[in-house]
């Protein structure tokens, strides 16, 4: 529950970021500007249908799929939702800074041709990926992987997307209490720990099928210091990828996933600098 809780209230705040630009641009401008309120509202609900459509087809899926070919869907869905993740860290880590200037830039573009179906297609693709992103991170977390959702899982849900709104809401405070970069470091840093504990998992699978071999079946057991069976240390393997009792091919897995973090962290931070150098020339 509490994994489903974080990633719906961080991919939610996220939404909002781009929801809350655009309509504050468009809120406080002239006239012409207020005119396409309507159609970033109607971004918003074609957004979110993109996302339920998406969420539907997966659950439906599932139920189609058994036995080899639904472990199989379910491991590849897990595998994709941790490449998306550390996608979706390394691109706020190159456009967070700039992201409202863009979207400006292009309301600013939006309005001067008053081409205001190209406000409801950019807050609809926006919206759209941040709820596909989620979609896709509940399904590799299990939400829906049995054919249906539990009572909790929708409360999780619930709590979540009013977590994210009271953040929101604190975050539009600013002052030096309430930081948006402190926000999303700490989220990024969080999310690439989530995205470590679901390749674990998503290797925990290939090894079950015997796809990848163990090496080493268990290299130490800590299951007395944290059980990962236990409801505490469950969470904690989630969040962070933690094994109590690891065979070799989790710690080899892991550290490769940590390599290939810091390196396209790296490239990224290297290519943005290269970038801002060329505009301050």
């Amino acid at each position: 529950m509490g994994q489903v809780l974080f990633i719906v209230w961080r991919e939610s705040v996220e939404a909002l970021l781009v929801v809350g630009i655009l309509y504050a641009w468009l809120k406080n401008g002239d006239a012409d500007a207020r005119r396409g309120l309507p159609y970033l509202w109607a971004g918003v609900g074609l957004g979110i249908l993109s996302a339920c459509a998406l969420g539907a087809a997966l659950v439906g899926f599932t139920e189609v799929l058994s036995g080899d070919a639904q472990d199989y869907f379910q491991t590849g869905m897990v595998l994709v939702a941790c490449v998306l993740i550390v996608q979706m860290v390394l691109w706020m880590k190159q456009h967070g800074r700039t992201l409202k200037r863009e979207m400006e830039e292009s309301l600013q573009k939006t309005t001067r041709d008053a081409n205001w179906w190209g406000i409801t297609v950019l807050v609809a693709l926006a919206i759209a990926r941040e709820g596909s992103e989620t979609v896709i991170f509940l399904y590799g977390l299990g939400f829906g992987q049995s054919g249906h959702v539990d009572a909790s899982q929708y409360v999780a849900v619930l709590l979540g997307l009013g977590l994210a709104f009271l953040t929101f809401y604190f975050l539009q405070l600013g002052g030096k209490v309430f930081s948006w970069r402190l926000f999303f470091r700490v989220t990024e840093i969080m999310l690439l720990f989530l995205g470590a504990g679901l390749f674990q998992t998503g290797v925990d699978k290939l090894i079950d099928k015997e796809i990848l071999p163990t090496i080493v079946d268990q290299v130490w057991n800590s299951s007395a210091i944290l059980d990962d069976s236990s409801t505490f240390g469950s969470l904690v393997a989630t969040l962070t990828g933690y094994r109590a009792h690891p065979a070799l091919m989790n710690l080899i897995a892991y550290a490769v996933y940590w390599l290939v973090v810091w390196f396209l962290a790296h490239r990224a931070s290297g290519r943005h600098a290269a970038v801002a150098k060329r505009k301050a020339a």
